[in-house]
């Protein structure tokens, strides 16, 4: 089971849902994997640092928090996602905000699916995967926006 939440600080992003859950799947089965529960809690910035705070020991801003509760090959997690942190980093690169939070989105199943990202050729290889899937993306979508 996949799900969207939001916090009441920001709105939902309005994602093709069905086919967002259909993407994921298959994401997760091109790299060996099956979908369990996937939980996406959408948040603002001071959320996202409370949570890296508080179980990260972090001080500082990020775009998203996995929570792995990955079981042998069935990925599952929870996963925090700051909106306005994936607004910034939208414009601080020149991409639309929609392909941002498609591929943070993405970024934490890749991280669920076994992919790391703290060392540059990792973070390489991260970029190559989630550019590889939006590409997916992009093909399930066919004409439709991003976004709704």
């Amino acid at each position: 089971m996949i799900e969207f939440y939001n916090d009441e600080s920001v709105a939902m992003p309005r994602l093709h849902k069905s086919i967002v859950r259909a993407w994921i799947k298959q994401v997760a089965e091109l790299h060996g994997k099956t979908v369990g529960n996937l939980c996406y809690q959408f948040c603002d910035d001071e959320r996202i640092l409370e949570v890296n705070r508080q179980f990260l020991q972090h001080d500082y801003y990020t775009d998203i928090i996995t929570f792995d509760e990955t079981k042998c090959d069935r990925i599952g997690g929870d996963m925090i996602i700051s909106l306005e942190t994936v607004g910034s980093n939208a414009e601080m690169v020149g991409v639309e905000f929609a392909d941002e939070l498609h591929r943070v989105i993405i970024h934490g199943v890749l991280h669920l699916c076994g992919y790391g990202d703290k060392t540059p050729e990792d973070e390489q290889r991260m970029r190559q995967l989630e550019d590889e899937a939006l590409g997916l993306l992009r093909a399930l979508l066919a004409d439709k926006p991003m976004l709704k």
